[in-house]
Order: C-alpha cells, then sequence, then structure tokens
C-alpha cells in the first residue's frame, strides 16, 4: 500500500473534487434521404445551399446521472430540389460531480455537447460520405454562444415562440 501525502488544507475533497465523466455515448436517432439520387449525384452542377440546425437538450436521470442530446441536422439545396437531408440525435450519458446548481446548467449546455460534438461531425461526415457525395464537415459551433443567445431569449420572454 501505498502512503499518500496528507490534503493541502483548503484542497477540494476528493470526492467533491468538480468532474466530468463520460458514462456512454451513443446514436438515439439517424436519417439520410438523397431523393434525387443518382442524378443529383453528377458533378459539374452548381454548389448546393446548405442549411444547418442545432438542437440541444438536457436532463437528469433517476439513477443521479445526466442525460444530453445535441440534435444536428443539414439540408443541401439545389434550387428546387433537395439534395440531400441528415440528421443525427447523438446523445452522451454523464456523471457530473463537485459542481453547484448555479454552474450544472453551463456545464450540460455548453460543456456536455462540446464533448458529443467531434462523434456527432464523423457521423455526419461518414454518411454524407457513403452517400456518394463529398463528407459534409461541419464548421466547430459555438456552444456557448448558443447557450448565452437562449438564455437571452428566456430572459425576453421569446424562447420557443414563431
Amino acid at each position: 500500500m501505498t502512503d499518500l501525502p496528507p490534503a493541502l488544507p483548503g484542497a477540494p475533497d476528493a470526492d467533491n473534487a468538480p468532474g466530468i465523466r463520460i458514462l456512454a455515448q451513443y446514436i438515439r436517432d439517424l436519417s439520410f434521404e438523397s431523393p434525387h439520387a443518382p442524378e443529383s449525384l453528377r458533378g459539374g452542377a452548381a454548389q448546393p445551399q446548405v442549411d444547418m440546425g442545432v438542437e440541444l437538450n438536457a436532463k437528469g436521470r433517476p439513477d443521479g446521472f445526466y442525460e444530453v442530446e445535441l440534435k444536428l441536422s443539414a439540408r443541401a439545396v439545389r434550387e428546387p430540389e433537395t439534395i440531400f437531408h441528415i440528421e443525427v440525435l447523438y446523445c452522451g450519458l454523464f456523471q457530473i460531480t463537485g459542481v453547484t446548481d448555479s454552474d450544472l446548467e453551463v456545464l450540460l449546455m455548453v460543456e456536455c455537447p462540446r464533448y458529443l460534438f467531434p462523434f456527432a461531425r464523423r457521423v455526419i461526415a461518414d454518411l454524407t460520405g457513403e452517400g456518394g457525395f463529398p463528407p459534409f464537415m461541419l464548421e466547430p459551433i459555438d456552444f456557448t454562444g448558443i447557450y448565452a443567445a437562449r438564455k437571452q431569449q428566456e430572459a425576453q420572454g421569446t424562447v420557443g415562440q414563431a
């Protein structure tokens, strides 16, 4: 057995030290549509317009863990038709310890999606490549900016209104 030095005065207790553990990552839902293939796969046509969507959700579970959902969607359109449409609902199960309630929401809505994003991005790139298109590489997402905008909308009472 190894003797550990005593904790420094004022150092956080190891049991209450802030931490995030990713317990699982998984695809809950995945959809890829290429309604006009193989005609839409021909080269030489104009570049399509791509519309992106990002949705974030998080919820606590009875077992004390947190589930975070990152939904990414991309629709490529070359007027008047859709070239491809992809949606992935990529999720993670997280254990979060030593965090105050006031910091928990930021971790769930900013840091946890930041962990999930590279994996969801890879799914989209691989699937568009398998669909016959060049792999679609999403640009990095500013989850802090999304969170700040959402909080501002909540403060103004405009969340969920069209």
